[in-house]
């Protein structure tokens, strides 16, 4: 067993052999494209397009709202038809950019790119921000943002997370063995703006193959090292990579770069190689159509804005209805009800299950097993933060650090009484975590009045000192 690893965890099937072998094949969109503002954390974009104006491939179509958001580009040319409410893969109604495809596919023409070695770190950042690159692991985060932390000298390591833990998950994979120069290319773009650092390339040593070449490709690169992970469920989180490559812990009130580390997603790293290298935004990733429910799953590269159901049909359609579709993996996605949904920078894949095999199960009482409690990566009690959650008692939720779940689903996964156990503990997790906002922005606000009245009240005795 590799020695990057940590404690708890499961092994769930990973179902990768039904795409992980094909090769990826790119996908041009039919119909028309969607184009969500909020396709990041932070604020939405806004649109810097109107209805009836033609767009080009490559053209910015709504720029950043602020410091953490990030540009939005169209990925294909046609008009502008409107800019509406849409439904995204999560299910939720977001404002969105409606664009025509007119099939041409016409591209702007991107600034020349400047030799590599004559940029500097502020140079990458400014480039990686323009071209709108986020966080495609799916949390979605600016990576400009990322890549500007209050301490840069504090930096050590740079982690390339390419352990793709998720089970059916295979996009990651393919990109690692059709394109491993693109991601260490993407790589040394962030060496360059931390050069004291160390950059890793953690893989799960279920992927030898893929181990083998990024190795080959960095042997030479004295700053660059391939880390062969333990295959466990989550490797892929950002706090256990971190633990399992540097024996350094974070928690929920701090950063990686508290920790001296920064870690991007594999496919990150490609973007942010093609917005350094190439000047070219980031309108275009890798995703993984998958399931027992599809005729051919495999990996498609598709432009943002595509439609799922455009996706399903590339894949062959599905063999018969299935009985769960989700966003995502299993653990960690969302259900879906809708598949006419578009592809944004966080979509990863859509899973098309014949059996609903959650739907089946019958919830039974707790039998205090401790299952739960070995699986946790986080070392809590899940059984006991599920039952705090379904009373509601946020003192005992917080006593037991229920907001420090990561959510990842290992403990519903082992429960032996099939108890939703992440689900009510994320759910409590946002009411804990909205009345700990609420109390503070009243503390804040009481201690501001305060403040007031104690200069209203210095106020008026220097001034009945002065009518004396």
């Amino acid at each position: 067993m590799s020695q990057f690893t940590f404690s708890g965890g499961i092994h769930p099937y990973d179902g990768k052999e039904l795409s992980k072998d094909k090769p990826v094949k790119e996908l041009l969109p039919k119909g028309d494209l969607v184009f969500p503002l909020s396709q990041h954390i932070g604020a939405p974009a806004k649109p810097v397009v109107e209805k009836g104006d033609h767009v080009k491939v490559g053209q910015m179509i709504a720029e950043a709202g602020g410091f953490v958001s990030a540009n939005i580009y169209s990925s294909v040319s046609g008009v502008v038809k409107s800019i509406e409410k849409h439904r995204v893969p999560v299910q939720d109604m977001v404002d969105s950019i409606i664009i025509e495809n007119d099939g041409a596919y016409e591209e702007v023409e991107y600034p020349p790119v400047r030799p590599f070695e004559e940029l500097t770190g502020a140079d990458i950042v400014s480039a990686v921000k323009a071209a709108g690159v986020v966080g495609l692991g799916g949390a979605g985060f600016p990576t400009h943002v990322k890549l500007s932390p209050k301490e840069p000298d504090k930096i050590d390591y740079i982690i390339a997370n390419c352990a793709e833990c998720e089970p059916y998950l295979t996009s990651d994979y393919r990109r690692m063995m059709e394109n491993p120069e693109e991601l260490v290319g993407g790589m040394e773009c962030i060496l360059k703006i931390f050069p004291k650092a160390k950059g890793i390339i953690a893989i799960e040593d279920n992927k030898p193959d893929a181990i083998e070449k990024l190795q080959g490709m960095v042997s030479s690169i004295p700053n660059i090292e391939v880390y062969a992970m333990t295959t466990k469920y989550p490797q892929g989180s950002e706090r256990h990579i971190i633990y399992a490559c540097t024996k350094r812990e974070i928690n929920s009130k701090m950063l990686p770069a508290d920790a001296g580390c920064i870690v991007d997603n594999c496919e990150t790293l490609v973007a942010i190689n093609r917005a350094v290298r190439q000047n070219k935004p980031l309108f275009q990733r890798i995703v993984t159509i998958t399931g027992d429910a599809v005729n051919d799953p495999r990996n498609f590269a598709v432009r943002c804005g595509t439609s799922f159901n455009e996706l399903i049909e590339a894949a062959g359609g599905f063999k018969m209805e299935p009985g769960k579709i989700i966003s995502g993996g299993p653990m960690m996605g969302f259900a879906v009800f809708d598949t006419d949904v578009p592809v944004t920078k966080t979509s990863s894949a859509m899973l098309c299950l014949l059996e609903d095999q959650v739907s089946k199960t019958v919830e039974t009482a707790c039998i205090n097993c401790g299952r739960c409690v070995d699986a946790c990566p986080e070392k809590l009690i899940p059984s006991q933060l599920a039952t705090f959650a379904e009373h509601e008692d946020y003192d005992n939720y917080n006593r037991l650090f229920g907001t420090e779940c990561i959510e990842c689903g290992s403990c519903t996964y082992v429960c032996p009484a099939k108890r939703q156990l992440a689900q009510a503990i994320k759910s409590m997790k946002r009411l804990a975590m909205g009345k700990a906002r609420a109390e503070a922005a009243k503390k804040k606000a009481a201690a501001e009045k305060a403040a007031e009245e104690g200069k209203a009240a210095a106020k008026n005795d220097a001034k009945k000192g002065g009518d004396k």
